[in-house]
């Protein structure tokens, strides 16, 4: 089930969905928005497609998430009840291949569509009630919201390339992923602090945990198939404000050297500079970027806009030379695949996080944090409090109430050398 990943599915439904969301947003009386908004939830079977189902569809899909964190206790427990309903699905032959070809959506009626809904049944994702039909109705559209939704798709409703991959893939697969990753749980079962923080890679997602609980999640991007994130367990001891960025070797001869060749601007315009070992500045225009092997200097970027990290990085020790950071690139967070850095994990909203994390440091409220920001000098912050980091593979998962995540395999990883940390990333991302 590979995927390119530069694949970007459009969003136009989801800014249709924002858009009508501003709207209820801007009723004048909090409390008459949501006595209308129930009235539409409460409200009786209206025409063909049912739209008080689909009203509660749409909060069935908000239900997907959930506070308990994916490396919880709890977690494990839910996995091995979720093993034993995939069990039986196996036993009792699985659920049917949904042919790919035709998009599927509100108001189709085709014959794919009783499969489709045999396939939702079985998984779950569809309440038997609603029967077999060719009707791709509200309760159709409910369900495949769910299995997007905790897929980690955006929960559109139609059936197109991105959906029939996931959907099409057996429930002895889906049976196998569940059993490898409660195995990756049960060895983090332990106590992991009273506040960290999880990446989990295969969902390009991180969790602020506080107390057993996710205080916050933010979409992350991590790294690419052939410069992947590691796995690992350390602890942010540091934020810099306005970092200064320095290029390892692997990036200046993989990236930066090529693009000098194509335009010998490109440092300026990056606001790169070159700094020899006696700490003085190199001039551009003096080396031969032709050569065979790169010069041997410093190249590193100014804080600003153009910095690859933008206004933050986190620091924590690792042999691997990764840190979480923000970026310049913030449309990255939008696309479906995010596996676009070098190793190291860009925070979308990171100033949300960095100010959890400064919470016990003196002096670094939100309005100190944005005010150094906005200076533009460079600012490095030691944590009064270090707080865990871990960098985690989890493409399965469940929750209290049911709902079993799955994401993409994309490191190839859950299978019997899952943990060969093969093509482990420079950890440094280039400016783009």
């Amino acid at each position: 089930m590979t995927k390119t990943p530069n694949q970007i599915l459009s969003r136009r439904r989801f800014l249709g969905a924002a858009a009508t969301a501003a709207g209820l947003a801007a009723v004048p009386s909090t409390a008459l928005a949501q006595a209308t908004l129930m009235d539409i939830i409460s409200a009786p079977q209206r025409g063909n497609w049912d739209d008080q189902f689909d009203a509660k569809s749409s909060r069935s899909v908000a239900e997907t998430a959930t506070r308990v964190p994916v490396t919880s206790p709890e977690t494990i427990s839910f996995v091995e009840s979720a093993i034993q309903r995939y069990q039986g699905i196996v036993a009792n032959g699985g659920w049917p291949m949904v042919p790919a070809g035709n998009k599927l959506q509100m108001g189709v009626s085709a014959p794919e569509v009783q499969l489709l809904r045999q396939r939702l049944i079985i998984s779950g994702d569809l309440d038997r009630s609603a029967g077999i039909s060719n009707a791709f109705d509200s309760y159709v559209d409910g369900a495949v919201k769910k299995f997007q939704s905790r897929h980690g798709l955006p929960p559109d409703g139609v059936i197109g390339q991105y959906t029939y991959q996931p959907l099409n893939v057996s429930a002895d697969e889906r049976l196998a992923q569940l059993e490898t990753n409660v195995v990756r749980l049960r060895a983090m079962s332990g106590f992991l602090g009273d506040r960290y923080v999880m990446v989990n890679i295969p969902a390009a997602s991180i969790e602020a945990v506080e107390n057993g609980r996710v205080v916050q999640r933010h979409t992350a991007i991590v790294g690419k198939i052939d410069r992947q994130t590691p796995i690992l367990n350390s602890k942010i001891h540091e934020v810099i404000l306005n970092p200064y960025w320095t290029s390892p070797r692997s990036i200046i001869e993989k990236d930066i050297v090529p693009l000098m060749r194509k335009d010998p601007t490109y440092l300026e315009k990056s606001s790169i500079r070159l700094i020899d070992s006696q700490g003085n500045e190199v001039s551009p225009e003096s080396i031969d970027w032709n050569a065979e092997k790169a010069p041997n200097l410093m190249f590193r970027q100014d804080p600003g806009k153009n910095n690859a990290m933008a206004s933050t990085k986190i620091n924590f020790h690792n042999p691997y030379a990764v840190y979480m950071h923000d970026t310049p690139q913030r449309s990255l967070f939008d696309k479906l695949m995010r596996f676009e850095s070098s190793g190291c994990v860009r925070v979308q909203n990171v100033r949300d996080l960095i100010t959890w994390l400064l919470r016990d440091t003196p002096g670094w409220s939100r309005q100190a944090i944005e005010a150094q920001i906005a200076a533009g000098t460079n600012m490095p912050v030691a944590l009064a409090v270090e707080v865990p980091v871990y960098f985690t593979y989890f493409t399965a998962w469940a929750s209290e109430d049911g709902v079993v995540q799955f994401r993409d395999d994309i490191y190839q990883r859950d299978s019997a050398t899952e943990m060969a940390q093969t093509n482990i990333g420079t950890g440094e991302d280039a400016p783009q």
